[in-house]
């Protein structure tokens, strides 16, 4: 078992109903494949009796990880304590993009050279107009967090938060494999008893 690496989660993905800039619609930031920094004043010991009480739950219903509505908001509150401020870089990397050029520029695709740092990382990005086309974000350490092209959204992991994900996992995966071991033994046990009814009255007197 793995859990679906949420770089690849939103790729390509068109949202509906949030704010735009510079002609391009914002990502949900509530969407439980879209993390940003969010710091909930859990500790990890309570993270991981969560992690373990929602891979048994799961477990008893067929489910696992992602199949799992809670799994996936758990994975989004765990993983979002190591995330970048995503949505602070994509709203101030658009609104940085919108001031820069004008209508009085030519309208034409500029090359991807176009380059505005912002407080917490920078921005590449295309524009036409007042519009942009194509843009690459990047946290504080380098890192792409996310990009926007042919009006859809990529977000990408950073390694802070593969490894919070991949810890999860090993948790959950634990978790939920002896969960299904626990339930193997006990229908074993039912199975036994009823094939052999004296020895489920032998061990009630």
């Amino acid at each position: 078992m793995y859990v679906t690496n949420n770089n690849y989660a939103t790729q390509n993905r068109v949202f509906s109903g949030t704010a735009k800039i510079a002609g391009v619609r914002l990502p949900d930031f509530t969407d439980v494949h879209v993390n940003t920094k969010k710091q909930s004043g859990t500790s990890d010991s309570e993270y991981e009796q969560a992690i373990i009480a929602q891979a048994i739950k799961d477990q008893q219903a067929g489910k696992v990880q992602n199949e799992s509505a809670g799994f996936n908001k758990l994975a989004k509150s765990y993983v979002s304590e190591v995330s970048p401020d995503r949505n602070r870089i994509i709203t101030q990397g658009l609104k940085e993009a919108l001031k820069k050029g004008s209508k009085n520029d030519l309208d034409i695709l500029k090359p991807i050279d176009w380059i505005a740092l912002l407080f917490e990382g920078k921005i590449k990005y295309q524009k036409e107009s007042d519009c942009v086309e194509y843009a690459e974000f990047y946290d504080g350490n380098g890192e792409m967090v996310a990009s926007y092209s042919n009006g859809g959204w990529t977000m990408f992991g950073t390694k802070a938060e593969t490894g919070r994900q991949m810890e999860m996992c090993s948790i959950y995966n634990a978790a939920w494999g002896a969960a299904a071991r626990a339930g193997q033994q006990e229908n074993d046990g039912l199975a036994e008893s009823n094939a052999n009814p004296n020895n489920a009255l032998d061990r009630l007197v």
